[in-house]
């Protein structure tokens, strides 16, 4: 078996073990009967012992792959994308044996199998970098950057559960509204995946050449129906769909069309499970986080803003403009993806001054997190995928 096969596999062992995982953290939730138990519950003892085995499969995946490769595994979306969920579990696993809370691990580790599931979906072969990229500073930036997303996320993780626990599920509200909102998000990650799954089932391919942000022709291949079109774009796939509309160069309409589908798919998927359960997707979820510290919660949701905020400052800014002007001799250049750091790093500056000097805590604090992964992901998703930049090799 060779490097990249066994990588394969270590990551895929990983997703399963998650999976397990969160079902004991389940079990330890719904089976406690007091602080106590709920601490110290036998299944949140194997759900953590199963998740340690699987992030240390992930890891073995993480350096399997980069020894493959012979640079490290961050250089497109499916390589960071896996590389931000492993780092997630990391930091979950740290502030579980901190806190022994349960709770953390029902909600943390459904994100990180959304996440890996989403990043299964793009190209997994292993290429060799662009000149681009081809500079230590890859393995510094990115890495140090996905690891503070990584802290970050675990902040919303918590005040996703303080709010699911808070806010009154059974009458509406602008809170219950923005929650399920949330979950809705979530939803579409799913559709994503089914729609990408399905397409990629069928075999479906259509050919195009187009002429990209620097006028010069280049070609593309939809493996999903073309909803949009490149730039100037040309058919070659015969009996091909034609696309609805036509995008500029600065629009990645490839992803676009990827994006719209996933949306559709996502939605549907959410009005079947609203019909089925009849009740807002949050309220499914309201049992779970019924037995966590709320106070605990809010604690930890500002503690890991407070970690994760000098890291993703290191290696988002710092570190990316060194990069930068080693790269393209200036610090700054207002490329999409800098703008979308600096928002990100501007909102949890923000978010730390209202929580210590405005006195922002409990559930203005919890929203604060919870949008500040959105953010996250945002840049993650769109600002990666759909708005050409220099980033958009990633």
């Amino acid at each position: 078996m060779g490097l990249a096969s066994l990588s394969a596999n270590l990551l895929f062992v990983s997703f399963v073990a998650y999976l397990v995982a969160t079902l004991f953290f389940g079990g330890a939730v719904k089976g406690a009967k007091s602080e106590a138990s709920y601490r110290n519950h036998r299944w949140g003892n194997v759900g953590i012992t199963i998740t340690i085995i699987g992030f240390i499969t992930h890891l073995g995946y993480f350096i399997t792959r980069w020894m493959a490769s012979g640079h490290a595994p961050v250089s497109n979306m499916f390589e960071f994308t896996t590389a931000f969920g492993m780092m997630l579990v990391g930091a979950f696993i740290l502030l579980f044996f901190l806190y022994r809370t349960p709770s953390l691990g029902l909600f943390a580790l459904p994100i990180a199998i959304i996440i890996i599931g989403y990043a299964s979906m793009f190209p997994q072969d292993i290429t060799p970098l662009i000149p681009a990229l081809q500079s230590h500073w890859l393995t510094i930036h990115v890495i140090t950057a996905a690891l503070g997303e990584s802290i970050l996320a675990i902040s919303a993780v918590a005040g996703l559960i303080y709010l699911v626990k808070n806010v009154d599920m059974t009458k509406p509200s602008r809170q219950r509204f923005w929650i399920e909102a949330v979950m809705f998000t979530l939803v579409l990650v799913l559709g994503f995946v089914i729609s990408s799954t399905t397409f990629k089932l069928t075999g479906y391919e259509a050919h195009f050449t187009y002429i990209d942000k620097n006028e010069a022709p280049a070609k593309i291949e939809y493996n999903y129906p073309p909803l949009f079109g490149m730039n100037e774009y040309e058919a070659q796939t015969p009996g091909a769909m034609k696309p609805w509309a036509e995008m500029p160069a600065i629009v990645n309409a490839k992803t676009l069309t990827t994006f719209v589908w996933s949306v559709v798919t996502g939605t549907i998927l959410y009005i079947i499970l609203r019909l089925i359960f009849r009740k807002p997707i949050a309220a499914l979820f309201q049992p779970f986080a019924k037995k966590a510290n709320s106070q605990l919660m809010d604690e930890i949701g500002y503690r890991s803003v407070l970690i994760g905020f000098p890291v993703f400052t290191l290696g988002a800014l710092i570190f990316a403009m060194i990069w930068a002007h080693e790269a393209w001799s200036r610090f700054w250049g207002w490329d999409p993806k800098e703008v979308w750091a600096l928002i990100t790093w501007l909102f949890y500056a923000a978010f730390l001054h209202l929580r210590l000097s405005k006195g922002w805590e409990g559930e203005k604090s919890a929203w604060l997190a919870v949008i500040g992964f959105v953010i996250i992901m945002f840049n993650l998703i769109a600002v990666n995928l759909i708005i050409a930049g220099l980033h958009s090799y990633a």
